[in-house]
This record gives C-alpha cells, structure tokens and sequence, in this order.
C-alpha cells in the first residue's frame, strides 16, 4: 500500500501475503465475537436482574442492548467462516477469548449496573475500532463496513447510558 497525493493506493498482494493478512483479520474477529458474546451475556443477565427506581425503563432500555448485541453475534462468526476460519463457540474459550472481562454478579443497585455495563460498552468500543482498521487494511470492505455500523450503534449505546446516569 502506499499514498499517492493524499490517496490510499492499494496494490495486488501475493496469495501468501493475502493469507497472512486474512489470519490477522480472522483472529481479530474470533476475539470480538468473544467480546461481543460476553457482552451480549451480561446485558440479557443485568436484563434480568433489575430492580429499582426506573425498573421499567431500564429493563426495556437493556432489552434493546442485549437485542442488538446478539444480532451482530451471528455476522461475526460468519465472517470468520466466510474468511476461512473457525468460529468459536464454546462458553469457556469465549469468556477466555474476551477483551471485555466477564461480570459474575449484577449490582445490586440500579445506577451501579448500569455503570458497571456502560463501562464494559466503553471497553469494546476501542475493540471494535482496531478490528475495523485492521478489515479495512486488509481490503475486506463489508467486513469493515459491518464493524463500523457496530461501532455507531455502541457509541449510541455509550451515550444512553451515561445520559441516563447524567454525565456527559
């Protein structure tokens, strides 16, 4: 790759170098759909076990998190099969596979759960960033697109929560 007056310009690999890049890119995916799994798990399971002021509100709030988390579990995995790889999906290699570290309990009280799971939202956004520049190095443009709408809606998410604790 190299720039020409400003310009990405992308060159033809060598089959062995495309394969390298594509190991990177399939690594990449296997830890975030890790991620995305424990962070899927822990708002269906915060979901559960709200109580509190605001229950309601919380508890549909978190419904939609959940929701959405798990509809882009599935593209991940396939793209790791469409790339050539394997898709992870046993519980203990997920949890061990997660940038985002696993909760074993909810909080007790309402603004710390949702505290608690905004700051995990917060440590996947970073992830989903470095996963989307590495499917754009590697010239997998709807693989990167994908990660960019994740991106948006975590972002999204990240704002909700924090408005809803009343910060910025």
């Amino acid at each position: 790759m190299s720039d020409w007056n400003g310009f990405r310009v992308i060159s033809a690999q060598a089959p062995q170098e495309e394969k390298q890049e594509g190991k990177g890119l399939i690594d990449t995916l296997k830890d975030l759909l890790a991620s995305a799994y424990v962070l899927y798990h822990t708002a269906h399971g915060f979901h559960w076990n709200m109580k509190g002021p605001d229950f309601y509100e919380y508890h549909k709030l978190f419904l939609e998190i959940y929701e959405d988390i798990y509809e882009s579990v599935d593209p991940i995995a396939e793209n790791i099969v469409k790339l050539g790889g394997d898709a992870p999906f046993a519980m203990g290699q997920l949890v061990t596979s997660s940038k985002v570290k696993e909760t074993n309990e909810a909080p007790k009280e309402l603004k710390e759960l949702v505290q608690k799971f905004q700051e995990m939202n917060g440590e996947f956004i970073p992830q989903l960033k470095s996963s989307f520049i590495i499917a754009n190095d590697s010239n997998e443009q709807g693989i990167a697109n994908f990660i960019a709408e994740r991106i948006d809606q975590h972002q999204k998410w990240d704002w909700f929560l924090k408005a809803s604790l009343g910060e910025k």
